[in-house]
Parts: structure tokens; C-alpha cells; sequence
């Protein structure tokens, strides 16, 4: 089953007031769980050392002021207005932004895109064209011309994905430490301080756990850094746009302008109002939400609010999980364990060592600081650098693909980047008390990731710089001088096109080979997904009699891959269904071959109901013989499982092509076999000293110490081959 291609085929219609209110109604715990449960330290984290409360309530004022207008400038007017309309097919996010980016000015980090993925149907690029068209097309060339430039548009968007994985981290401590210290106003201070601690890491483990189920007055100095804690009242805005892909635009303003915007400005007026009239408060961590709340409700309250964070907790780290999968989709992390925790729901999914690395993390964080102060210090620095990367490339966004006016984009970007900038400055003036945590975190991710994305590059380039002479193939002849034997040889490669160096190693040095060989390429685009019958691009590699075959699987970033029944399956009956479309006309001549391959879209066998089908059995066929729109080519038969091709019944299929079908069932009631290049990489000699560290050391350990290339693709060991190869780049 091919579940992101099923959803995406029954899009929610437009019209569907009901669909939209459901959607609504389920994005408040999804979308806004880190958002609203926000009262419960920006006023504790606000006062904590900063500035203080006087009788005057000036203070209190001024930080209300300064918290309804960053609520209606950042989330409402910025995000819910603006950002959100920058979809990528209906997906948000930073990568969503950069996707954008890279469609539209060919600014891609993928080192394999073809000219054939700009024909997908969601590889589209709309929007009016700008008065500033010479502008628009100077700043695009700039863009495309300097690899620095495009290097710095990644970096800039690894900064803000780094960021976003650190918010997983410190936004489950603080939520789930801010709900428990509602505990202290019920027993003393000396008690609190021993449960507080051990009860918020026992719900945070509880919590990663489950995850695999799937302005006014100025105060100087002083007010400035208070800044830092005003701050919290806006993190999980970024959520609402990373969210995008599991509702809708129109569902998640509505939600916000509805209901939470209202909510958060009431629960803020309300605590303000309580703390204006209540002076007398003993000390500084008394201020907050759970002072305000009647005493007779308030073990209710605090089992809500516990519940509260979990949601939201939950919702940023299943968020950190597929920024991380769409991140190793495009290259830029190593490959890890994706599991689909659910066959119905598009998005959710859960990696085991992400999870449990957060969780060790997230308790480092809880046990350390063990007050919401440097963990609100933390986590504002993470949220704010996001929502800095979101500006500078919504900024790009509104000139390369929109194609508005160049000064709309300095007007977005001076606006909103200043009153962030002003944030941003007041966070990190709290380096040495918590805002060190997100940029230790950030730093070692962006390294990970970039060391990764580097190696990736640099094998692939060895790969192109070496791949073998569609001449050297020809002169071998059909058998290729070589034994072939019954079966299909799928040959992994990242090349889409000519042929990998792993094939010419392999034949060269043992004397075998398979009946039908197939080189294999799975590969991601910069689209959120591919639908299923634009899956395959097929095509031939040599003359028909060679029986040698060339298969492009795409993926979105945000697609599911296949199990390998499922992938076998497809790969045949695309294979298949290329040799009937293909037609007796089909003749290449020696020029032709060595010049291009040409490359047929097919579609996945369960969106292609008028091709070819596989039918697998045991020998009972009662059930599809008497059909009388189909024709059945039967393979000889065997003991073993039985293999047909069930095809349309017309057009007719000539003689050539039928012997070529009959070939393949007899390949794939042989088997398949996967040969996979091992690749082990060295700098190579006179290269510098850090180009040494990064590929002898550091890629090389991630190689090691993540997930093969076999498991990452759903292959199955058994039927796994790998051919070893030292790569000196």
C-alpha cells in the first residue's frame, strides 16, 4: 500500500465546513499544545531576576502590553497571515521554505536531480510575475552562479532545522517542569525542591516512552533582558507552520483567530490582574500561573496543565522526527530507523534513537538547571533563531516564487526581523544562565549534518567521475562476457545515469551474472511528495538483447518508501509495464544509446489499473482465468511459486516483446538479489587537513555508527549482496 500517495489522492475539499471545523478543532492539542500551555511560566520566567514587581503595577502592565502585541504581530500577523501562505503543496516548515527556494532557483543540494522532476505535477511554480522582473532574475542568477551563496542558503536553513531539533529538547523541560511547580504552593519550599525534580523527569521518561504509539513602561537594562521571558509567550508559534502538512491553511486560522489567540490574551489579562492586586507575595517563584488559580480547583488545574504539556511536548518532538527524516531524505543526516506508527495518519512517524537521545537530553536539561528560568533562557534563544531563519528565507520567498516587488520582501524583513532581532539580542545577552544549551546543541547537530551532507557530495561526485563507459558495454556483447544466469540483478546506485563503477568490479571479477539486470536508483526530490503514478522513471541501458534496465524510484520528502515486497513488486510491474508501452518501433541505434537513454514515466501498479499486473500463486488461477478483458502470459511451470503477467487486451504485443516479458517472469520466479556498494572513503592524497579530519574521521564514524543503506531502504539482508570498494575523494 502506498500510504502518503493514498492520502494525497482524496484531498479535503475546500467547501467541506465540517472538515474544516474537525480540523480545527483537532489542531488545538497537534498544532498549539506548546503555545497555550505558555502561561504557565512567561510571567514566572519574566520577574525572575530582571526586574520586579512595585506597587505602581507599572511592571506588570508594561509585560502585558509587551505580550499582547508579540502575540498579534508574531503569531497572528506573521505567521497565521503571511508565513502559512508559503505552502509547499501543503506542507510547512523550514525545509518546506527551502524546497520552495530550490525549485525555483535552482539552488538544490540534491547532487542527482533531473530535468524529467521538474514534470511532477507538484514541482510547480506559480505566482504573478513582479514589475521588478530584472531584479527577480539578477538575484536568481547571483543565487545560481555562487556556490558560497547556495552553501550559506543550507547552512542557514541546517541553523534553523538545528534549532528546531534543540526545541525538542528543551520544550518538553520546561512545559512538563512549569506544570509541576504548581506542587510548591501545596507543601514548603525545602519539600518541593526534593519531588519537583524526580516527579518531572518520571513524565518525561513516561512521556519519550510513548512516543513509538506514535510594550509599555521601559525598565532600561533591566527590562531588556526581561525580554528573554516575554519571549516564551510566543514559542510554539513555528509549530503552526511546520504542522501545516496534517491540516490546512484555512483549519489553523481559524483555531488561532478563534479560539487560542483569545484564550492566551484572557489567560494573560486574567494573571495580570490577579498579580495588580496581590503585592504581598513572598517571593519571586510565587509568581506565576498557579497563584492565580482558587485553591479548591487547584490540584484539577495542575493535572490538566500536566496533561497540557505533554500534549505539546509530544507534538514538538513528533515535529523533531520529521524535520530529522525529511532532513536524511534530502541528504543533510544520516540514514536512521523511520517507523510509521500509524497506516491512516499522514505524518506520523517515530526514530528510535532520535527519541531516546532527546529524552537523555531533555533529563540532562530537567536535572541541571532544575528551574524554569535557564531552561525559559534556553528555550527562547532555540525559538527565536527559528523564527529569524523563517524571516530571512520568507524573505526569498516573496520575491524568487512569488514574484512580488523586491522592497515588499525589505519591508517583511526589516519589519519582523527587527522586533525578533530585538529578542534575539535580549536572549543572548543570557548566554552564561541557560541560552548556552540551544547553540552547544545546534553546534553539534549543524556539524553532524553538514559532515554528512559533505561526504554524501563528494561520493556522489566520485561516482560520476568514474562511472563506466556505456562503449565498454557494447563491446562485450549481449552475454556481456559473462555467464547469465536465471534471476534479476537490482544494482543500487545513486547515479541516473551511465553505469556505476560497482557493476564493471563486480563482472570483472566473477564470471556470473543475472539473466536481467537492473540498475536501481532510489532518490529523493525537493517536493513534499511524488504521487504514485509518477513513482517510476524506466528506461533501457543498451540495445534490447542486453536485457539491462535503468529504474529512477522517486520520492518526496515527506513520502513513505516501501517495504521490499511491496518495492519488488512495483519495480517489476514497472519494468513490465515499459516493455508493453514501449512498441514494436522501438530501435536504437549505437549513436543513440551512448548519447542518452530514454526514460519512461510509470506509475505504481496500484495506481496503474490499466497496466500490466504481477499475479503471484501457487498454481490456483480459477480466479482471473476466466476474465475476459485480460490476457495472461504464463511462465513454464514449476514447483515453486507460480509468476504472471496479467496485461490489458490491447493494444497487442508483438513477438519481441512478449519473448522480453516472458524473460522477466522467468527472472522473477528465479529470485531477486540486491548488489549494494560498500563503500569505505579517503581523503585523497595532497587533500588539507580538515578535509582529511571530516572524511577519514568524521564521515567515516557516521557511517559506522547509523544505519546501512540496506535498512535504511527496506532491503532484506537475505537477498543482499555488497560489493566493497575504497572511494579516495
Amino acid at each position: 500500500m502506498d500510504l502518503e500517495g493514498e492520502i494525497r489522492s482524496q484531498p479535503i475539499k475546500k467547501d467541506s465546513w465540517k472538515t474544516l471545523l474537525t480540523l480545527a478543532y483537532q489542531s488545538l492539542g497537534v498544532v498549539y499544545g506548546d503555545l497555550s500551555t505558555s502561561p504557565l511560566y512567561v510571567y514566572k520566567s519574566t520577574f525572575a531576576e530582571d526586574i520586579t514587581h512595585s506597587d505602581t503595577n507599572e511592571e506588570i502592565y508594561g509585560v502585558l502590553s509587551f505580550v499582547f502585541w508579540t502575540l498579534t504581530l508574531v503569531p497572528l500577523l506573521k505567521y497565521v497571515f503571511i508565513v502559512l501562505r508559503a505552502d509547499d503543496n501543503g506542507e510547512g516548515g523550514t525545509f518546506a521554505l527551502y524546497s520552495l527556494l530550490c525549485r525555483h532557483a535552482r539552488v538544490s543540494a540534491l547532487p542527482n536531480c533531473q530535468l524529467a522532476d521538474e514534470e511532477l505535477s507538484e514541482y510547480t511554480k506559480d505566482g504573478a510575475e513582479s514589475h521588478d522582473g530584472n531584479i527577480v532574475w539578477r538575484l536568481k542568477s547571483t543565487l545560481e552562479k555562487h556556490k558560497v551563496l547556495q552553501r550559506l542558503l543550507l547552512v542557514l536553513a541546517l541553523i534553523g532545522t538545528c534549532m528546531v531539533i534543540g526545541d525538542g529538547v528543551l520544550t518538553p523541560a520546561i512545559s512538563v517542569f512549569s506544570a509541576v511547580s504548581g506542587l510548591e504552593l501545596s507543601m514548603s519550599k525545602e519539600h518541593h525542591r526534593y519531588v519537583e525534580v524526580p516527579v518531572a523527569c518520571i513524565i518525561l521518561v513516561f512521556l519519550f516512552a510513548l512516543q513509538h504509539y506514535g510594550t509599555h513602561r521601559k525598565t532600561q537594562r533591566g527590562g531588556w533582558m526581561s525580554l528573554g521571558g516575554i519571549l516564551l509567550c510566543i514559542t510554539g508559534s513555528e509549530a503552526m507552520f511546520a504542522d501545516l502538512g496534517h491540516f490546512s491553511q484555512l483549519s489553523i486560522k481559524i483555531a488561532f483567530t478563534c479560539m487560542v489567540y483569545p484564550s492566551l490574551i484572557l489567560a494573560y489579562m486574567g494573571q495580570a490582574a490577579y498579580l495588580s492586586k496581590h503585592h504581598a507575595i513572598e517571593s519571586h517563584y510565587r509568581i506565576g500561573f498557579y497563584v492565580s488559580v482558587p485553591e479548591k480547583i487547584r490540584w484539577p488545574v495542575l493535572g490538566i496543565a500536566i496533561l497540557a504539556a505533554v500534549v505539546g511536548s509530544q507534538a514538538i518532538i513528533t515535529g523533531t522526527f520529521s524535520i530529522i527524516k525529511q532532513c536524511s531524505a534530502l541528504g543533510c543526516f544520516p540514514r536512521v530507523k523511520i517507523v510509521h506508527t500509524s497506516s491512516k495518519i499522514h505524518g506520523q512517524i517515530y526514530i528510535p534513537e532520535i527519541n531516546w537521545t532527546l529524552m537523555l537530553l531533555c533529563l540532562a536539561v530537567t536535572i541541571g538547571f532544575r528551574d524554569t528560568k535557564r531552561m525559559g533562557n534556553a528555550a527562547g534563544l532555540a525559538v527565536i533563531t527559528v523564527m529569524l531563519v523563517t524571516t530571512c528565507l520568507m524573505s526569498l520567498v516573496i520575491v524568487l516564487c512569488w514574484h512580488r516587488s523586491i522592497f515588499l520582501a525589505i519591508c517583511f524583513i526589516f519589519f519582523f526581523g527587527s522586533i525578533e532581532a530585538l529578542y534575539f539580542s535580549a536572549s543572548l545577552i543570557k548566554f552564561r544562565e541557560g541560552a548556552w544549551v540551544p547553540i552547544a546543541l545546534s553546534f553539534i547537530f549543524l556539524i553532524v549534518m553538514y559532515v554528512w551532507h559533505y561526504g554524501t557530495l563528494k561520493k556522489y561526485e566520485f561516482d560520476v567521475q568514474n562511472k563506466v563507459s556505456i562503449n565498454w558495454l557494447l563491446s562485450l556483447g549481449p552475454s556481456l562476457g559473462i555467464v547469465r544466469v536465471k534471476g534479476i540483478g537490482l544494482i543500487h546506485t545513486e547515479l541516473v545515469s551511465g553505469i556505476p563503477a560497482i557493476f564493471s568490479h563486480f563482472v570483472t571479477n566473477l564470471p556470473a551474472f543475472h539473466q536481467v539486470v537492473v540498475f536501481l536508483c532510489i532518490k529523493s526530490v525537493p517536493v513534499p511528495h511524488v504521487r504514485p503514478g509518477e513513482r517510476f522513471l524506466v528506461g533501457r541501458v543498451g540495445p534490447r538483447e542486453y536485457r539491462l534496465y535503468r529504474c529512477i524510484a522517486r520520492y518526496g520528502y515527506r513520502d513513505v518508501q516501501k517495504d521490499e515486497n511491496e518495492l519488488e513488486t512495483d519495480l517489476v510491474c514497472s519494468i513490465a509495464e515499459f516493455i508493453r508501452s514501449e512498441g514494436p518501433a522501438y530501435d536504437v541505434g549505437t549513436e543513440d544509446v551512448v548519447n542518452d537513454e530514454k526514460m519512461t514515466v510509470v506509475g505504481t501498479s496500484s495506481s496503474n489499473v490499466e497496466g500490466i499486473r504481477v499475479c503471484e500463486d501457487d498454481g490456483n488461477v480459477g480466479e482471473m482465468a476466466g476474465t475476459s478483458e485480460l490476457r495472461e502470459i504464463n511462465s513454464p511451470k514449476r514447483v515453486r511459486k507460480r509468476v504472471r503477467f496479467v496485461v490489458p487486451k490491447s493494444p497487442q504485443i508483438d513477438v519481441d516483446a512478449r519473448e522480453e516479458l516472458r524473460e522477466l517472469m522467468d527472472a522473477r520466479e528465479a529470485g531477486m538479489a540486491f548488489i549494494m556498494g560498500h563503500s569505505y572513503m579517503r581523503a585523497k592524497k595532497g587533500s588539507s587537513l580538515t578535509k582529511k579530519v571530516v572524511i577519514n574521521l568524521g564521515y567515516d564514524f557516521l557511517r559506522r555508527n547509523f544505519r546501512e543503506p540496506t535498512f535504511a531502504l527496506n532491503i532484506p539482508y537475505a537477498s543482499t549482496l555488497e560489493v566493497g570498494m575504497v572511494y579516495h575523494v
